[in-house]
């Protein structure tokens, strides 16, 4: 039986990324004051998120390893699709390593570039905007941090006019306003001590 391999890398990337970030923020959330649901304290929705987050991570990673990745153009597995098969010419024109004779070796060469399908700007940009509002929440207060953070995640996708990324954080700004202060009434520092709040 061979080694189990995921048939999307990108996939599971993203899953343990986001695995890691939410078993972080829960982990962080414990050593504040969790209260209860109906008066939450200051580490009831880091703890939540947190779990969710996770969760998510952790469907993704599992996700890897049962759905085929589409753009790889991976073929089913299985007793037919197990046997040997040469490749076309056309196939050896089209690859970006050197020119073989088609046997099995092409078919492992193909899996020593195991990142080569991840989109790198949305994992970066939303792996840098998760870190950005853990570093500043305290610093900036909640809503230049919230700012920064919508501002990084909507730029993460490729195509995002700067307008629109505006548009997306002030909106994101002002529901969590809207959702933590003035709804569920949770005393958060709207401006932190690096803005003189």
């Amino acid at each position: 039986m061979g080694v189990l391999r995921p048939r999307s890398t990108s996939d599971l990337v993203a899953g343990l990324v986001f695995l890691g970030l939410g078993a972080a923020f829960a982990i962080g959330a414990l050593g504040y004051d969790l209260g209860s649901l109906l008066e939450m304290g200051p580490g009831y929705v880091p703890l939540t998120l947190g779990v969710v987050l996770a969760a998510l991570g952790l469907a993704t990673a599992i996700k890897a390893y049962v759905a085929p990745d589409p753009a790889s153009g991976e073929a089913p597995t299985g007793p037919v699709a197990d046997a040997p098969v040469p490749a076309p010419v056309s196939d050896a024109v089209v690859s970006d390593g050197p020119l073989t004779d088609g046997g099995p070796a092409d078919a492992e060469e193909l899996d020593t570039r195991p990142l080569a399908g991840i989109q790198w700007r949305p994992t970066v940009g939303v792996f840098a905007a998760v870190t950005f509002f853990a570093l500043t929440i305290d610093g900036l207060g909640l809503l230049p941090a919230t700012f920064g953070t919508g501002l990084l995640a909507a730029l993460a996708r490729p195509g995002t006019r700067l307008v629109r990324a505006l548009v997306i954080s002030v909106s994101l700004t002002l529901a969590s306003w809207i959702i933590f202060v003035v709804l569920l009434q949770l005393r958060l520092a709207l401006f932190g001590d690096w803005l003189g709040g």
